[in-house]
């Protein structure tokens, strides 16, 4: 068997070499979780308010830690060191959900608001899993669409950090919460199809998509359902 960290050789037939490959993504992406969720309970103690001090300054630094890290991890996820990377940066994303969930829990039903968010994200994500890892279809097509998608989603960020528009970034929300879901999709489908065979990068793209889907409808749910009662 030709084998590399992460990525699986042409020697192993095709249905076997894929559901390595998807076995492998839900194992690392569930061991992601627990990084994460240690990275919120210390994000929803610590004090941000340097990041509010200076909110176009600091959204540029988180913005440019993470694309960096993301690529750090895209370069070495062949390796142990890629998995390593992948951990630790979803540690970094569990802290940084300190604010929102802060600003969640400032809600009477707080509590509630952030289950609820949890209970759609994993609803949307076996919904989608389930579609993705069955159908007969390639969704391969969806690629261009999601890059361009991701391009407009990421300028409209950008944009809003300068003009702090409400409007607009109830618009981005939205947007994240169908972008994600389709990414989901698309990313799962390919590695079905065997065109993703790193489970890496696999399981990092999904995370992503996960960790925008979640945010997103917590902040629908705070926006429209949240109670300060």
């Amino acid at each position: 068997m030709n084998h590399q960290f992460g990525t699986y050789g042409g020697s192993l037939s095709t249905p076997t070499r894929q559901n390595a490959v998807l076995r492998n993504t839900y194992w690392l992406l569930a061991l992601s979780l627990i990084p994460t969720m240690i990275g919120a309970v210390i994000g929803t103690n610590l004090d941000f308010s340097f990041l509010r001090a200076s909110p176009i300054i600091g959204s540029l630094v988180v913005i440019g830690i993470l694309y960096g890290w993301m690529y750090a991890i895209d370069r070495n996820s062949q390796s142990g060191l890629g998995v390593g990377l992948l951990l630790g940066f979803t540690f970094f994303m569990g802290l940084l959900l300190g604010p929102l969930l802060q600003h969640t829990l400032g809600f009477s039903n707080g509590a509630q608001l952030i289950m609820m968010a949890a209970g759609g994200t994993a609803a949307s994500f076996f919904g989608l899993a389930a579609y993705a890892t069955t159908t007969k279809r390639n969704l391969e097509g969806m690629g261009r669409f999601l890059m361009v998608g991701g391009i407009v989603i990421m300028l409209a960020v950008l944009a809003n950090i300068f003009f702090q528009s409400p409007v607009l970034h109830l618009v981005v929300v939205g947007a994240f919460v169908i972008f994600s879901a389709m990414m989901i999709a698309w990313q799962l489908n390919a590695i079905v199809q065997g065109g993703e065979t790193n489970y890496v990068s696999a399981t990092l793209s999904l995370y992503v998509s996960i960790y925008n889907l979640f945010t997103s409808l917590l902040q629908l749910l705070g926006i429209f359902g949240g109670d300060r009662d």
